[in-house]
């Protein structure tokens, strides 16, 4: 008997980064005795209160999560900055072990950072690497309450939205739900929301420089179809104008078949009418007079009147 339950318990360690938790033995047949026998045996080592992993077991990160939403229970979720690494936000830290908790679940110290919110709505609730996790919208707003800098909290927002986990919509509704008096953070969030949409920091520059401008604000990731087929996203459409606006970090040459497909693709950008134009990274962080001057002259030219 005591073979099989070692089995048991080791297989279900397995399943989980290497732990376990006193609560879920009887879902394995497992003693809580015997599960005493593996700690004294050295088999088993405590990790947090009610959660053991296995001994000589590589301590991972997802491992260290795992044995927080074990030992907090069910109504927990990693959230805040290990919830950003869980959903690839970029300029996520990589080492962050912190959860939210809803406030009826607080109970014992843990070795962990734990937040406590009043309920955690099911629309803020994902499953993120067979971990419960905070959803990108929810996390993007906790951030901001946490006083991220500036400049994390803008490549949060633009890295959920590129990778199609939120919105600009969707963080602005869900920042009026939770807004409240007195909440930190909301008003940097509006700000920063203004200027969102696009995939990377040079497209939320480009977007701030329209802004400042008093230029139209244009469609992002615009996708042209033709014949059924897509062929191009581009990352600024001025429309009605027709105006097409690409913003590049590239450096130095690209290769032949990079400079024919290019070819091929603004060439069919420019067959169902779009005039394109490209900024580069210097052009819109150190010469933003210049992208103003051109780019407002391109749009007039195109129809567009202030």
């Amino acid at each position: 008997m005591g073979v099989e339950q070692t089995a048991s318990l080791m297989a279900l360690a397995q399943a989980q980064h290497g732990a376990v938790a006193i609560a879920q033995l009887g879902d394995i047949d497992v003693t809580r005795r015997w599960l005493d026998n593996l700690v004294r045996r050295g088999m088993l080592q405590r990790a947090a209160p009610g959660v053991y992993t296995v001994a000589g077991a590589t301590s991972t990160w997802h491992q260290r999560l795992t044995v927080g939403l074990l030992a907090l229970g069910e109504a927990s979720w990693a959230s805040h900055d290990a919830a950003a690494t869980l959903h690839g936000f970029d300029r996520a830290r990589d080492d962050a072990v912190e959860f939210t908790v809803e406030r009826t679940a607080r109970g014992r110290r843990m070795p962990f950072t734990v937040h406590t919110t009043a309920t955690v709505p099911q629309i803020d609730r994902v499953t993120v690497d067979d971990l419960r996790c905070i959803s990108a919208t929810r996390t993007v707003v906790d951030l901001a309450r946490a006083r991220i800098p500036r400049v994390r909290l803008e490549a949060a927002i633009d890295s959920a939205v590129r990778q199609g986990l939120s919105a600009r919509a969707a963080s602005a509704q869900r920042l009026d739900d939770l807004r409240g008096p007195g909440r930190w953070g909301a008003r940097l969030l509006d700000d920063l929301l203004v200027d969102s949409g696009g995939h990377s920091m040079l497209e939320r520059r480009f977007l701030e420089l329209v802004r400042s401008a008093g230029l139209p604000r244009p469609r992002t990731q615009a996708i042209h179809q033709r014949g059924g087929r897509t062929f191009a996203r581009v990352d600024f459409l001025f429309e009605p104008f027709g105006v097409v606006v690409e913003v590049s970090r590239r450096l130095g040459h690209s290769s032949p078949a990079e400079r024919a497909r290019d070819a091929q693709r603004r060439n069919e950008l420019q067959d169902v009418g779009r005039a394109v134009y490209e900024y580069t990274w210097e052009d819109v962080t150190r010469t933003p007079a210049v992208v103003e001057r051109t780019l407002t002259a391109r749009l007039h030219q195109a129809g567009w009147r202030r």
